[in-house]
């Protein structure tokens, strides 16, 4: 039977994860899932891709607070409920979009945790309530979606399966077995064959109570490169190295890892780990893999 093994969110786009054994979902996806992101003085948006050492903040959320933590400096406290914040256009990707600007004490922090970027402060900016994301209307299926400061989906599944098979192809060419935190999936399953999530045209709880809709291969970036606990890159090849060699995905190029997903129903439910869940399967997906 196939089941939630984990939960993930990272309230902070490209700093560390915070693992759940439950959250609440929503359309733009799992509950505070990348509603904040760090900017350039330019207000546009910096990732592990520029700046590894994003991968050494922690970040919990509180009652109140969203709290970012580094061995450096004394953490750095976010009120949640600050709504009066000004509102400035910040960019990510294509999308242009106002967002709250966190203030110089949060950007302060940043810099000296993290430096500078280009000679000047890095910023900290929230999700506004008002703005929507558009997910690519050529992804879907009739459905609306919308996210927040992920790169463009609201959801990542992975499988344990796939990163297991992974591992021993990365043995295979003498390479370091890695963990999951590598690709920052929200959801994590087991039950399944290894890739088969890529034959996945829906995946629900058995009960019915949330289905996602799996839209598109996730193409994997240098992020993946980079150890989630140092924010160093002792193999910067792998795994896309690897990843590539595997052809995962016959008809594309690149390294795939992982599905990126919408929600089709159950806005406000709550899902958890261990979770038993049911997919529905795309024969042209299956022939493709």
């Amino acid at each position: 039977m196939m089941e939630i093994t984990g939960l993930n969110i990272y309230p902070v786009k490209s700093l560390r994860g915070i693992r759940l054994e439950e959250a609440v979902v929503g359309v733009r996806g799992l509950a505070y899932d990348r509603c904040w992101m760090v900017t350039d003085s330019r207000h546009g948006f910096i990732t592990q891709r520029e700046m590894t050492a994003m991968a050494t903040i922690s970040v919990h959320l509180t009652d109140g607070c969203l709290v970012l933590s580094h061995p450096s400096v004394s953490p750095l406290e976010i009120d949640l409920r600050r709504k009066n914040a000004e509102r400035i256009n910040v960019t990510i990707w294509k999308d242009r979009l106002p967002a709250m600007d966190e203030g110089n004490e949060a950007s302060q922090w940043l810099t000296e945790v993290l430096g500078s970027w280009n000679g000047q402060d890095l910023k900290l900016f929230r999700f506004s309530d008002e703005s929507i994301r558009l997910v690519d209307a050529s992804c879907l299926q009739g459905e609306d979606s919308h996210t927040a400061f992920a790169d463009g989906f609201p959801f990542l599944v992975a499988s344990e399966e796939s990163l297991a098979f992974l591992n021993e192809n990365l043995e295979t060419n003498e390479a370091s077995r890695i963990t999951m935190d590598r690709f920052r999936p929200n959801i994590v399953i087991r039950g399944v064959e290894p890739f088969e999530e890529d034959a996945f045209d829906t995946l629900a709880s058995i009960e019915g109570t949330y289905k996602f809709g799996i839209r598109k291969p996730c193409k994997r970036c240098p992020i993946t490169t980079t150890d989630q606990a140092t924010g160093d890159r002792t193999e910067p090849k792998e795994p896309l190295r690897t990843l590539a060699m595997m052809n995962t995905q016959p008809y594309l190029q690149g390294a795939f890892f992982g599905q990126n997903a919408t929600l089709l129903s159950g806005d406000g439910e709550r899902i958890c780990t261990g979770d038993k869940l049911e997919a529905s399967k795309n024969e042209e997906k299956v022939h493709r893999i």
